[in-house]
């Protein structure tokens, strides 16, 4: 279903945060983060609302700058080399944003023209994602007469279009149809399956149950725990339990 990745050399972390901080003012949005995800990893981020979960995220994705600190792609400075790391990631936000007037199709070739994609390669890709993600009764219709669910779909499939080594994905199952969802699951197994990495945020703790090889829970800006979720799990005896331990203190939950 999804391309493999083998090129993607096990000796290169697909995403490392070092010392990342990201400020705003007087608030501290992220707290010198140190977070490693390795090929093939399904890595989950979880905390409560204004944890800096996003914020991370779209460092990772080039579109916030750290205050101080370092986040690399592929081995990639994200500021330093940002065109040479956003070859190898496909970014998916929170809130889906697409021109309204453009069809899905156009969209999807628009997107295609960023990474500047041959031509044949478009047309086959874009049939294949539309085929994937369940979108063909509405690629030719303009993107305003989409539901929410229909756009999230359509902007993640737009983040496979370039075969990408990572994909950065923030609450990607929000707006989805259970139909939708179950078919998201499939296609980051598989793509995790083949070598890809996934490093995506979610509120939702029973999907990080079923996805995700590791987890870490970020509080305040500060990354409380990260580990894989088996020996979590032996500690906590469910993911609830080890959530709310580690963001109770504040009295959040």
């Amino acid at each position: 279903m999804i391309a493999g990745h083998s090129d993607f050399s096990v000796s290169t972390a697909a995403v490392s945060f070092a010392a990342a901080t990201k400020r705003y003012g007087s608030v501290t949005a992220v707290d010198n983060l140190d977070l490693t995800l390795q090929p093939g990893e399904l890595f989950g981020f979880l905390g409560p609302n204004g944890a800096g979960k996003t914020t991370a995220m779209k460092m990772a994705a080039g579109l916030v700058k750290p205050t101080s600190g370092t986040v690399l792609i592929a081995g990639y400075d994200i500021q330093d080399h940002p065109l040479e790391a956003k070859r190898l990631f496909g970014f998916v936000p929170d809130s889906p944003y697409i021109y309204e007037s453009l069809t899905g199709r156009e969209y999807l070739h628009f997107s295609a023209g960023l990474y500047k994609l041959d031509h044949s390669y478009t047309k086959r890709r874009v049939a294949e994602l539309t085929d994937m993600f369940g979108i063909g009764d509405m690629i030719d219709k303009r993107a305003g007469e989409y539901s929410h669910g229909m756009k999230q779909r359509l902007v993640t499939a737009s983040a496979f279009l370039h075969d990408p080594k990572i994909i950065i994905i923030d609450e990607p199952m929000v707006g989805l149809d259970p139909n939708a969802v179950r078919k998201l699951k499939v296609i980051l197994k598989d793509y995790c399956r083949n070598g890809g990495t996934v490093f995506f945020s979610t509120h939702t703790l029973s999907d990080a149950e079923e996805l995700c090889d590791r987890i870490g829970i970020i509080h305040r800006g500060r990354l409380i725990t990260c580990g894989r979720l088996v020996e979590m799990n032996e500690v906590y005896g469910s993911l609830e339990d080890m959530f709310i331990a580690a963001t109770s203190q504040s009295g959040v939950l």
